[in-house]
């Protein structure tokens, strides 16, 4: 009886122990699936100076994705720290998502077409931004960011809604909304996007 009551003990402890591993297979498969390039071992408060940096091929930019969809698996919203040289500027374009910026240095000028909804951008508004300025862009709203000034970087914090990003661009401002050019994924989700992890909503 003994030995029986023994024979027990190991197989239940054989069986907890493949539980075990069933269930951290399944949790590290499971966060895997979410966030295809999450970066492992970064600790919870980061130096934002110590994040990569690229322009992506547009000369004047350099983006850092502080927290993102497809970097991190992060769900409503992404955070982007992007700086602009003097003379660079953003495409003319609009996205399906909104956009909360925030200017922490330097000083440029945002263009933004207050009819977006009709058949196309038309004239912008011209609205100077400067640090500690704030601003948000409306769901497809065409916009265009552009640091007017001649001697300082512009650097912005950008949080955008519905994540990852998907970018209509236009030639110039009289461009049809029908002709504008989707750019999706966009350039700095490339890499890892995965077409089957995510529904396009538009």
């Amino acid at each position: 009886m003994k030995s029986g009551v023994s024979s027990f003990q190991t197989d239940g402890a054989i069986m907890i122990r493949h539980g075990v591993v069933i269930l951290v297979s399944l949790l590290w498969f499971a966060t895997a699936e979410a966030s295809p390039c999450s970066i492992n071992g970064l600790p919870l408060v980061k130096n934002t100076s110590e994040l990569p940096q690229h322009n992506y091929g547009r000369s004047g930019l350099s983006h850092t994705t502080i927290a993102g969809s497809v970097f991190h698996g992060m769900k409503e919203i992404e955070v982007w720290l992007q700086t602009f040289a003097p003379g660079s500027r953003t495409p003319i374009h609009r996205h399906s998502c909104e956009q909360v910026f925030v200017v922490l240095k330097g000083q440029g000028t945002l263009y933004l077409a207050p009819s977006s909804h009709s058949k196309y951008p038309g004239n912008p508004q011209e609205f100077h931004i400067f640090p500690n300025s704030t601003f948000h862009i409306p769901v497809n709203d065409v916009h265009q960011v552009w640091n007017t000034g001649k001697h300082e970087d512009l650097q912005v914090l950008v949080v955008i809604s519905r994540p990852p990003v998907k970018v209509f661009m236009y030639d110039d401002w009289s461009m049809p909304h029908t002709a504008s050019k989707l750019k999706f994924p966009y350039y700095w989700d490339e890499k890892y996007y995965q077409t089957s992890m995510w529904k396009d909503e538009l």
